[in-house]
C-alpha cells in the first residue's frame, strides 16, 4: 500500500507542477482564476506524500509517519471537496467548470483512500470470521431519521416546481427558463419538463444509501437484486458513495448555514438570483443548505456505523486444556 500512494503522491506532484508551470487553473472562481498557487499547493501536498511515502518503505510505519500520513490525508480530502457536485454535473449531461479542477478533485480524493489506507496498514486484521447482518444501533439510526427528513422539504420544493407550481414567488416555467438560460443539459431540461427534477432524483438516491447503512440489506443484498440476492455486498460499494457525499454535502451545508445565518442576522448581504427578492433567497436557501448539511452530517455517522459492523470478527480465543473439566478430559 506504500508503494502504491508514493506513485500516486509522485503523479500528484507532477500534476500540480505541470499546471503551475503552464498557468492552468485549478481554482476557476472569483478573482484567483489565474493564480499559480493551486498548482504549487497541490505540489506540496504531494510531495509531502511522496515523502511520507517512501519514509515508510524504508523505515517501516512509525508513529511519526502515521500522523504525517494522516496530515496529508486531511489535506487531499480538504482538496477533493466538491468533487460529488462535479459528478453530478457530469451525470447530467452538463459540462463542468474547469476539466483541470475537476480531476484535480479525482486525483486528491484516491489520494485520501490511499494515505488512509497506508495509515492503517501495520494493524492486523481482527480475524477472519464474517459478521452476521446487523441494523445500526438506535442513536444511528435517529441520525438516518434526521438525514431523511431533511430533505422532504428540499424535495417538495424542487417537485413543485418540476410539476409547474409556484413557490418563494417563482413559477414552475420560470425556473424553467431560468435553468436553460444558466447552461441547464437537454437530460436535465428534459426531466424537469416531464415534473422530475433531477436534483430531487438523487436526493432520494441518497436517502436510499443512507438507509442502506443503516439496515441489515445494505450488508447483503436482498432478493430483488435477483442474481446478487444472499450474496455479501462489498463494504467499499457504499462506503465509496457515502464518503464521497459526506465530504462534500456535510462541509458545504454547515459553511452555508452559517452564511444564511449571518444574511438573517443582516450581518452579510444575500444575493437574490433568480429569486424575486432577497427574502424568498433565505427561504429557499435555508431549505437547501440544511437538507445538505444534515445529510451530510448523517452519512458520516451511518458510515462509521456501517463500517464497524462490517468489520472482520474477532477470532474466538482458544480455551487452555486446563480451563474446564470437559476440556481436561
Amino acid at each position: 500500500m506504500a508503494r502504491a500512494t508514493t506513485l500516486w503522491a509522485l503523479l500528484y506532484t507532477g500534476f500540480g507542477l505541470a499546471c503551475a508551470l503552464s498557468g492552468i487553473s485549478l481554482f476557476p472562481y472569483g478573482g484567483d482564476s489565474g493564480a499559480p498557487w493551486p498548482g504549487w499547493a497541490v505540489v506540496a501536498v504531494g510531495a509531502l506524500g511522496a515523502s511520507a511515502g517512501g519514509a515508510v518503505l524504508r523505515y517501516g510505519l512509525r508513529p511519526a509517519l502515521r500522523v504525517l500520513l494522516r496530515v496529508v490525508c486531511g489535506l487531499a480530502a480538504i482538496t477533493a471537496f466538491s468533487l460529488l457536485m462535479d459528478v453530478i454535473t457530469l451525470m447530467l449531461g452538463q459540462g463542468v467548470d474547469s476539466w483541470a479542477a475537476t480531476a484535480n478533485k479525482a486525483l486528491a480524493a484516491a489520494g485520501a483512500v490511499l494515505l488512509a489506507a497506508t495509515a492503517r496498514s501495520d494493524r492486523e486484521p481482527a480475524g477472519t470470521a464474517v459478521r452476521e447482518p446487523s441494523a445500526a444501533p438506535r442513536l444511528v439510526q435517529r441520525a438516518v431519521w434526521a438525514g431523511t427528513l431533511a430533505f422532504v422539504p428540499y424535495a417538495a420544493m424542487k417537485l413543485l416546481w418540476a410539476s409547474g407550481g409556484t413557490f418563494a414567488g417563482v413559477t414552475g416555467e420560470e425556473m424553467l427558463a431560468a435553468s436553460e438560460r444558466n447552461g441547464a443539459s437537454g437530460v436535465f431540461l428534459a426531466l424537469e419538463s416531464w415534473g422530475l427534477d433531477p436534483t430531487a432524483l438523487l436526493a432520494a438516491l441518497g436517502v436510499f444509501l443512507l438507509w442502506g447503512l443503516a439496515r441489515p440489506w445494505g450488508q447483503v443484498f436482498p432478493r430483488w437484486t435477483l442474481f446478487l440476492r444472499g450474496r455479501r455486498v462489498p463494504p467499499w460499494l457504499p462506503l465509496a458513495p457515502a464518503l464521497l457525499g459526506a465530504a462534500t454535502l456535510a462541509p458545504y451545508g454547515v459553511v452555508g448555514v452559517g452564511y444564511l445565518a449571518l444574511a438573517t442576522a443582516g450581518v452579510v448581504t444575500m444575493r437574490r438570483g433568480d429569486l424575486p427578492s432577497s427574502g424568498d433567497a433565505l427561504l429557499v436557501g435555508w431549505i437547501g443548505m440544511v437538507a445538505f448539511g444534515v445529510h451530510g452530517i448523517a452519512l458520516i455517522i451511518a458510515a462509521r456505523s456501517y463500517w464497524l459492523r462490517t468489520r472482520p470478527a474477532g477470532r474466538p480465543a482458544r480455551r487452555s486444556a486446563r480451563g474446564t473439566g470437559a476440556d481436561a478430559e
